[in-house]
């Protein structure tokens, strides 16, 4: 738990700092890229990880991924200017690859399969009160301290975690017929794919133009490898993405609800503290708060899940769950303009346990459908689709946000059309210092923004809706669990 609070406090600590430090360092052009560099080495890594732990153990990878993680936020204390801290992140990232998907992996191992509910509940309350926790401290060490105390807050936290980790994990000895083989090319293939393609869909429509040349580029570059990556993989030893991670269908099928389920994250992760500050005209801690419900209710359905899946099976929970979600989603653009800040709130609650009966049951029933020498390769594949579907959750729904907002502006009034921004980002900074606009024009631009996240939680209930057909479609009727005896004898 300890670990995971590395992870899930740097996510959320970081946001409410981020004018302290362009304020310090410069460089807001490209401050974006102090969660962008994260989440691309956190993404692209995880497969590596994953198939490392199966290789030689989990206390090694997780060990190991600390060590970088709190390397990394000492070099992030010490950063002179934007571009080092940027790097210092993608350090940062590639420890929190290692935490994020071991640390789901030494629970499965540690727990029977009738236990890991409990165990997986608490490591989500940890993200739970870094969601609610991390905003808040962020702020105070930034506003009454300095910045740089948000990442050496990290250091007393890992080395904690580590000497606990080191001296209380204690795996069993697996013996191995032959010398560890590690896919060093297929590795590089996957970071060289997931860096083309996740660079290319964060900075496409931003920093240029979906149809300019850095995006083809990019992503001519990224199918290039996907190509170079197949054919390496298929021809190496010990791949780190192996072909039975796509075979076998309970594995693919999740691996399908999960992307979708990234997708379907954006809408109120991104767009839901925009539309509760301009909106419903909410600071930003307030907007906050309302986001937050969903953290709170999430855990509290994935602890009480174990109840529903031992009755009606993971893959009926799951599907009960998604099910509610999409409703939920689709009932988002219903509210009232402007609305209370409950109502929102409420919504949010009531998605938060909706996926919390969705996730923790496809997590747990992939991880009991493996072996111990498969489970890290499986559990990182689940998690590596999810990060995928984020980041191009994050560049379609920008793209639909931003098409929408053109479209209302475009019919703007005459009377208040003359300087009116132009995007999402232009409209939430127009309506947080409002004095240059009229009441008609602040209305007016009030009213796109909530038609412009409407749109996106329209999309959102369509991802959730693919999720759900994957798993209606895609996956068997039951899990091919093994059984307690089974593994016991594995080992």
């Amino acid at each position: 738990m300890l670990g995971m609070a590395l992870a899930a406090l740097d996510s959320t600590i970081i946001s409410t700092a981020v004018p302290q430090i362009v304020g310090d360092l410069g460089g807001f052009s490209v401050f974006s890229w102090l969660f962008s560099g994260y989440l691309l080495a956190v993404t692209v890594s995880l497969p590596l990880y994953g198939k490392l732990s199966d290789t030689f153990g989990r206390k090694p990878i997780l060990l190991a991924g600390i060590v970088v993680f709190v390397i990394g936020s000492l070099l992030c204390a010490g950063a002179w200017n934007m571009a080092s801290l940027i790097a210092f992140r993608v350090v940062q990232g590639l420890g929190g690859g290692a935490l994020q998907g071991t640390i789901q992996v030494v629970a499965a191992d540690l727990y029977p399969l009738k236990e890991r509910p409990k165990i997986q509940a608490r490591l989500s309350s940890v993200w739970a009160l870094s969601s609610v926790a991390g905003p808040a401290i962020g702020g105070l060490l930034a506003g009454y301290a300095d910045w740089r105390w948000i990442f050496l807050i990290n250091l007393p936290v890992g080395v904690l975690a580590l000497t606990l980790i080191a001296r209380h994990l204690h795996e069993p000895v697996r013996h191995r017929e032959s010398r560890p083989k590690v896919d060093w090319a297929g590795a590089l293939g996957v970071f060289l794919t997931g860096g083309l393609l996740l660079t290319a869909l964060v900075q496409g429509g931003v920093a240029w133009s979906w149809l300019s040349a850095p995006s083809l580029t990019m992503l001519g570059g990224a199918a290039v490898c996907v190509a170079a990556t197949v054919w390496i993989e298929r021809r190496a030893a010990e791949p780190i993405i192996p072909g039975w991670v796509w075979r076998r269908r309970t594995i693919s099928a999740v691996n399908v609800a999960f992307a979708a389920l990234g997708l379907l994250m954006i809408a109120p992760t991104v767009f839901l503290p925009t539309y509760a500050q301009s909106v419903l005209g909410l600071g930003p801690i307030p907007a906050g708060f309302v986001l937050s419900t969903m953290t709170l209710s999430w855990p509290i359905a994935a602890a009480l899940s174990s109840r529903v899946y031992n009755r009606v099976g993971f893959r009926r929970c799951a599907i009960t769950g998604m099910t509610a979600a999409t409703l939920v989603l689709a009932a988002f653009p219903f509210l009232p303009y402007p609305g209370a800040p409950w109502q929102p709130a409420l919504i949010m609650l009531l998605l938060g346990g909706a996926l919390g009966l969705f996730q923790l049951p496809l997590i747990i029933g992939v991880q009991s459908s493996v072996e111990w020498a498969e489970r890290g390769t499986a559990t990182a594949s689940i998690l590596f689709c999810r990060q995928v579907g984020q980041s191009v959750g994050a560049a379609l729904f920008g793209a639909v946000a931003n098409a929408t907002l053109a479209s209302r502006l475009t019919e703007a009034p005459a009377a208040i059309r003359p300087g009116l921004p132009d995007d999402l980002d232009s409209v939430s900074r127009a309506l947080e210092h409002p004095g240059a606009l009229t009441d008609q024009a602040a209305d007016y631009l009030r009213r796109a923004v909530d038609t412009a996240v409407d749109h996106v939680y329209l999309g959102s209930a369509t991802a959730a809706l693919l999720a759900l057909l994957a798993l209606v479609f895609l996956a068997p009727r039951r899990f091919p669990i093994r059984t307690e005896a089974e593994a016991d004898a594995e080992a």
